[in-house]
């Protein structure tokens, strides 16, 4: 990869980082925002909840409407409206407000998540797009999984206010490093929207839709509840629980990166490897769940394998489905993975009520013995569609 093209992976990696971190760091803010506004936590939890929706509506939208501007110019709009919206965070004093603000932000997160996805991919060969895509990736495991504890401590040492203010400290960096460093990138080729949405009469883009619905629901099932399945069932106490998670963070980043290599160099087998693996992980999970030194090296596999399903395997599943039209395709995965999420940690709190903290397990088993099958059925569909171009090409 040419110097040029590393700082560009940089700048776009460090700008996912941004986009996730407003996201998710407000995760650690909650207790603080149910202060600053009066509100109860749950309402709090609204800022988190309705932005997630925002996301999954915006999704295969806004990528699509904005797909014919210039790059550039397009990532300049969206850190503007991210900068300019956590600003108007610290300063807010009305919940709905505060609320509006974060939907607003909501609409245009995969916008710029869709395009780092595509502009990185088209930086490499096409061989080595995986491996690019998967350096972003590192961007959105950190907004993740370090966004929630670096806000956290902010928040605490220092204030709300300034916990905030890091959020747009971040998007405001990286609005710099694009305008200053990023090269101007028309769109070379503007597509219609009738022939970007003409992917969705394809049906492998449904069925992988599916796959990646089903692998976020298997982990965010489970990993919604981990604080409490570590404190309820492993008996941990919360600084070893605090351990735990920065591992399962630490691992999600190197599955990101093993994921990209192995995309690379055989993706076939890689997307049905790495959901078996983690189905097997899961069952050691929920009959070795009560030993604290088991459990951190289960959880340092689950991050592993979770991290390079989420990130690579996922945006493999369904950009492969429609390389003709790449941005709505990155706006549907980002769309389908929130939907994932959704589902999956609504079935994870279901589980829970219904047979204990344990049982969260069995959402994340089911659902990959489910997504197995739908990659399988992917399998065939591709392979058909392979050997039916192969023979018109033959009898032409």
């Amino acid at each position: 990869m040419m110097k040029g093209n590393k700082l560009l992976i940089f700048i776009l990696t460090v700008g996912v980082f941004g986009i996730l971190n407003t996201e998710m760091g407000v995760i650690g803010l909650l207790p603080s925002i149910a202060d600053h506004f009066n509100v109860s936590i749950p309402t709090a939890g609204l800022t988190v909840s309705l932005f997630a929706l925002a996301i999954a509506i915006s999704g295969p939208t806004m990528p699509l409407l904005l797909s014919g501007i210039n790059r550039k110019k397009v990532m300049l709009l969206v850190l503007g409206v991210f900068v300019s919206g956590n600003i108007a965070s610290i300063f807010v004093t009305n919940f709905t407000l505060l609320l509006i603000i974060r939907i607003a932000l909501a609409l245009f997160h995969p916008v710029y998540c869709s395009m780092a996805f595509t502009v990185a991919a088209s930086s490499a060969k096409p061989e080595e797009a995986p491996k690019a895509v998967s350096k972003v990736f590192i961007g959105i495991s950190a907004g993740m999984v370090a966004g929630v504890p670096i806000a956290s401590f902010i928040d605490s040492a220092v204030s709300y206010e300034m916990a905030m203010g890091f959020f747009a400290i971040v998007n405001a960096f990286v609005l710099f490093a694009t305008w200053m460093f990023v090269p101007s990138m028309p769109v070379q080729e503007r597509q219609s929207y009738g022939e970007q949405l003409a992917v969705l009469k394809k049906s492998i883009i449904w069925v992988s839709i599916a796959a990646v619905i089903l692998l976020n629901s298997s982990v965010f099932g489970v990993y919604s509840y981990i604080a409490e399945y570590l404190e309820n069932v492993t008996h941990m106490s919360p600084s070893i629980i605090s351990l735990t998670l920065f591992v399962f963070g630490g691992a999600n980043i190197i599955g990101n990166i093993v994921a990209g290599r192995v995309l690379t160099n055989n993706p076939v087998k890689s997307i049905l490897v790495f959901p078996l693996l983690l189905s097997v992980v899961y069952i050691l999970l929920f009959f070795t769940g009560g030993f604290a030194i088991t459990m951190v090296i289960i959880t340092f596999l689950w991050g592993l394998l979770a991290g390079g399903i989420m990130a690579n395997i996922n945006q493999y599943l369904i950009s492969s489905s429609a390389p003709e039209a790449p941005d709505f395709a990155n706006g549907l995965f980002i769309s389908a993975c929130n939907v994932g999420t959704t589902l999956g940690s609504a079935m994870g709190g279901l589980f829970i009520s219904r047979m204990g903290t344990q049982s969260v397990v069995l959402v994340g088993i089911l659902s990959l013995l489910l997504s197995i099958i739908v990659i399988l059925l992917r399998y065939y569909m591709h392979s058909a569609s392979k050997q039916f171009s192969e023979s018109a090409i033959a009898h032409d």
